[in-house]
């Protein structure tokens, strides 16, 4: 049985293109004592990947050329040499761009289609959620009543922090890339308010409607937004510091001008990782499924077809083209909703 693979072809100098991935194929390695196959049927595309493509370590180790690149994935156990899973039964875990995965059954978390769609569990109910309940938990810890802005509030992360502040009781606005995102925002994920960052008048349109101040800003995206938002944070104000989405592609890095705003109004800016608090994720976990069966949390996703698509639905979510989470089907036939 062949394994088809999506590799890590050339480094990308900006925004990367066909070049740099290559299609491979090769033997179906069988499962040992304690692992499992599983054959894929949903792969995530992150931007944290780009962060990889470069050529030295950031938080996460750079990929080498060659090597198969590395995504969460849902799918299906075909062989099983562990008593913790059966035949059938799905499973989501961090993998890679490829049709069939081996991995020890403790790295696999199992999943219900009957309680959320497959999709779901590479989105809101799984660690695209987690990251945005982990921002809002550890470093906003909102209040009723507050302020809270969202950029890329129409993407992945931001699409639930915005529901999960607006559950808190929070005034939420969010920060998108044209009108029907920022439509979307406000009527499909109830936001108070959402500015578009591509509109000549962004920056007039950001002071006015900010004018009473932000007390929380989760922050995926970085560059010359955050530095327009650090005015507008209250006394005391947190930031927390998701993603820098624009600047993964940038062949110059936008500078922060207005840090004395940091300074004056002792606002707290801190960047997080989801792998550095993994004893939280059970309460996460529990935390979205409640809000997600109480049609609180609205889980959406952009959905490309086939492995062959996997780098052009990367490239478009690093250009902003998706809506929610950016996903890849591998097969069309789960048998229950995707």
């Amino acid at each position: 049985m062949k394994n088809e693979s999506i590799r890590f072809a050339k480094h990308p100098d900006g925004l990367p293109d066909a070049s740099c991935f290559e299609f491979t194929q090769e033997q179906v390695i069988r499962p040992a004592h304690g692992e499992v196959l599983i054959e894929n049927h949903l792969l995530s595309v992150d931007p944290y990947i780009r962060m990889r493509m470069e050529r030295e370590d950031s938080y996460a180790p750079a990929m080498r050329l060659g090597d198969v690149i590395v995504g969460r994935t849902v799918g299906r156990i075909i062989e099983s040499k562990d008593s913790q899973y059966a035949l059938g039964s799905w499973v989501v875990g961090r993998h890679a761009w490829q049709r069939y995965s081996l991995a020890r059954a403790d790295d696999l978390q199992a999943i219900d289609p009957e309680l959320a769609p497959l999709s779901a569990y590479l989105g809101a109910l799984g660690s695209t959620g987690q990251t945005a309940w982990l921002g809002l938990h550890l470093l906003g810890q909102p209040k009723p009543g507050e302020a809270v802005l969202v950029s890329a509030a129409a993407g992945a992360v931001g699409s639930v922090a915005i529901q999960l502040a607006k559950g808190y009781g929070c005034k939420t606005i969010g920060i998108a890339g044209g009108s029907s995102k920022c439509d979307w925002v406000r009527t499909k994920l109830g936001a108070y308010d959402c500015l578009d960052y591509r509109a000549s008048d962004f920056e007039s349109v950001l002071s006015e409607r900010l004018n009473e101040g932000v007390d929380f800003y989760f922050d995926n995206v970085a560059g010359s937004i955050l530095d327009q938002v650090l005015p507008k944070m209250k006394l005391h104000g947190r930031i927390a510091l998701c993603g820098l989405i624009s600047q993964y592609n940038a062949k110059t890095v936008d500078g922060i001008f207005n840090l004395r705003s940091l300074f004056n109004k002792r606002v707290r800016l801190e960047g997080f990782l989801l792998s550095d608090h993994k004893s939280l994720l059970p309460t996460a976990n529990s935390d979205l499924m409640t809000a997600y069966q109480a049609g609180k949390l609205h889980h959406e996703a952009s959905i490309y077809d086939g492995l062959d698509q996997a780098p052009t639905a990367f490239v478009d979510m690093l250009k902003g083209r998706s809506l929610g989470k950016q996903l890849v089907r591998l097969r069309s036939d789960a048998g229950c909703p995707i």
